[in-house]
């Protein structure tokens, strides 16, 4: 899954890859965040990111990325749910 940083204001609805951006593997981002992502909307931006993610660093500040969500992704988000609330297998 790729995904790359960006800038998204709210008002009008505006979302732009950050300059200087580059393309990061999405699970290596979520794990740099310690897994402290919430999706914000779709997007239908530059190339085929499909979604737009805000992620929180410790400090409890946001950064924007624009995400290719596939298959695997919403395999690995249904996996987490079923753990969060004891359904483990």
């Amino acid at each position: 899954m790729k995904s790359i940083q960006a800038d998204f204001q709210k008002d009008p609805q505006d979302i732009k890859v950050k300059a200087g951006a580059k393309q990061e593997d999405w699970i290596q981002v979520c794990r740099r965040f310690n897994d402290d992502v919430e999706r914000v909307c779709d997007a239908s931006g530059p190339g085929e990111y499909t979604g737009l993610y805000q992620c929180f660093d410790e400090l409890n500040k946001g950064v924007f990325y624009l995400v290719e969500e596939d298959r695997a992704l919403f395999r690995m988000k249904r996996k987490y749910f079923l753990e969060n609330i004891g359904s483990k297998k």
